[in-house]
């Protein structure tokens, strides 16, 4: 395989390397692949792996124009080659290389899929083909990368790559976008940024704060007034009102002695108190949030 210019210095020494590495026969790949599996020979497995890390390098070559580097494709690869030997069998009388050019092929794909864009691009078999081979199709059509697809071209291509249109419409807009940085400006000489117009989903630190002071001031009054109920209606209030899960009336009427109607006469009769309490404390307890209209 000829370097081009698509690979970088570091990308080159791993490339040389792994096409000096020497080929193995039938049989000593075979019990390589057998070592490595029963006896976990580590040795075992380095030297199968190195022997066919130029399958790696085909790959990487193969699905270096997604703009990923060069060394991470190689790398997953690499992880492709170890899955092929953990998963081969011999028996099967097929040759590493053959086996593995699959597990090596997804496993770069896979990498590509994940990385080529933050929007995620689907990982169906019906999206992955039309991430490969959308834009040769187009360009055996003869319409140009980056222009858009009629609806007859759509068509053609969903009959032949054997997929449902939206499944083209959608892939053909994922890969028409482009990534933008948050940090880009939004017009030429412009100090504001693109992040600058995101709409925050979390409260500000100045709310967070509000928030908190209210709460904080709430339960101070709320439990100031509660001084004004008997034991009881204080009781009821607790368990019915201000639990996270309440009691039931019933329940309430049980642990009391008293049935519930009369419990829930009792809870009126405390809201009501509070209600009073608090209008003297506050004015409107309502407009204040503390208590239901």
């Amino acid at each position: 395989m000829a370097i081009g210019n698509w690979a970088t210095g570091d990308d080159r020494r791993v490339i040389r390397h792994a096409m000096k590495a020497p080929m193995l026969e039938r049989d000593e790949e075979t019990e390589l692949a057998i070592a490595w599996q029963t006896e976990r020979d580590e040795h075992a497995l380095k030297k199968l792996t190195e022997a066919h890390l130029r399958l790696a390098v085909a790959a990487a070559s193969r699905y270096r124009h997604y703009g990923l580097p060069v060394s991470d494709l190689i790398q997953e690869g690499t992880v492709g080659l170890m899955e092929a030997a953990y998963r081969f069998e011999s028996s099967r009388e097929v040759r590493f290389s053959t086996y593995a050019s699959w597990w090596v092929r997804a496993a770069v794909q896979d990498y590509v899929l994940r990385n080529w864009s933050i929007v995620r691009t689907g990982t169906t078999s019906a999206h992955k083909a039309l991430f490969f081979n959308l834009k040769r199709l187009k360009a055996k059509m003869g319409v140009d990368a980056d222009r858009p697809l009629s609806f007859q071209a759509r068509n053609q291509i969903a009959d032949e790559m054997g997929v449902r249109l939206r499944d083209v419409e959608a892939m053909e807009g994922r890969l028409s976008g482009v990534d933008r940085s948050l940090n880009a400006p939004v017009a030429d000489e412009s100090a504001q940024e693109w992040q600058d117009l995101l709409v925050a989903e979390t409260p500000q630190p100045d709310q967070v704060y509000m928030a908190t002071h209210d709460r904080s001031k709430k339960s101070v009054l709320l439990e100031d007034a509660m001084g004004d109920l008997t034991e009881r209606e204080s009781f009821i209030i607790r368990e019915r009102q201000l639990k996270e899960n309440s009691v039931t009336l019933a329940v309430l009427g049980s642990q009391l002695g008293i049935s519930k109607e009369r419990v829930r006469q009792l809870e009126a009769q405390a809201l009501g108190k509070l209600r009073d309490s608090l209008v003297r404390r506050i004015g409107d307890p309502v407009a204040a949030g503390l208590t239901n209209a």
